[in-house]
């Protein structure tokens, strides 16, 4: 079971990887054709600046996921209480997991269910009723990015204690130098 868990958050991990940089592309390609219309044409479409802004979106909640993957996240509780002997560890690592749980699954929790309960009235479902104005798509695509992240971010979390901390992180190290 172990293994099947850091296998899945390294496949996920793999795929948000090309999923970030496929957005970033799309960003950038996005606001040179912006750029180059507005200076060279005067006239600059309007769908660019909402496809710039939705991948950048998307691009900031994958690369939080990718950061959290590869610990090069903001580690608060590892310059407070630096890496001790085992025990220690243990106790740094549940008060990182408590943080990271006490922030997520609220997060998680309200993208589906509302505050008085019921999905019909979740962050979601609300999102699905409105559309961008440009590009006549429904909100829910982009805001979907916002509990995939955290999803992936708890699978990271449960690899981090599947496993010893060096496994999960030279399997990411190794799979970025090939």
């Amino acid at each position: 079971m172990r293994q099947i868990i850091v296998s899945a958050s390294n496949g996920i991990h793999q795929v948000a990887r090309r999923a970030a940089v496929f957005t970033v592309c799309a960003m950038f390609v996005t606001v040179m054709i912006q750029i180059v219309a507005r200076y060279a044409f005067s006239s600059p479409p309007v769908w660019t600046e909402d496809i710039a802004r939705y991948s950048m979106v998307w691009t900031g909640l994958l690369g939080a996921t990718l950061s959290f993957k590869t610990n090069s996240d903001a580690i608060l509780m590892d310059t407070v209480f630096p890496k001790r002997p085992h025990i220690m560890g243990l106790v740094t690592d549940a008060i990182q997991t408590a943080a990271i749980l006490t922030f997520t699954l609220p997060v998680i929790y309200f993208c589906f269910v509302g505050l008085k309960g019921g999905f019909s009235k979740g962050y979601l479902m609300r999102q699905s009723g409105l559309t961008a104005d440009t590009l006549g798509i429904p909100m829910v695509w982009i805001s979907m990015s916002v509990p995939i992240a955290f999803i992936i971010i708890l699978l990271h979390l449960a690899a981090r204690w599947a496993a010893p901390q060096s496994v999960t992180t030279n399997d990411v190290t190794n799979t970025q130098l090939d």
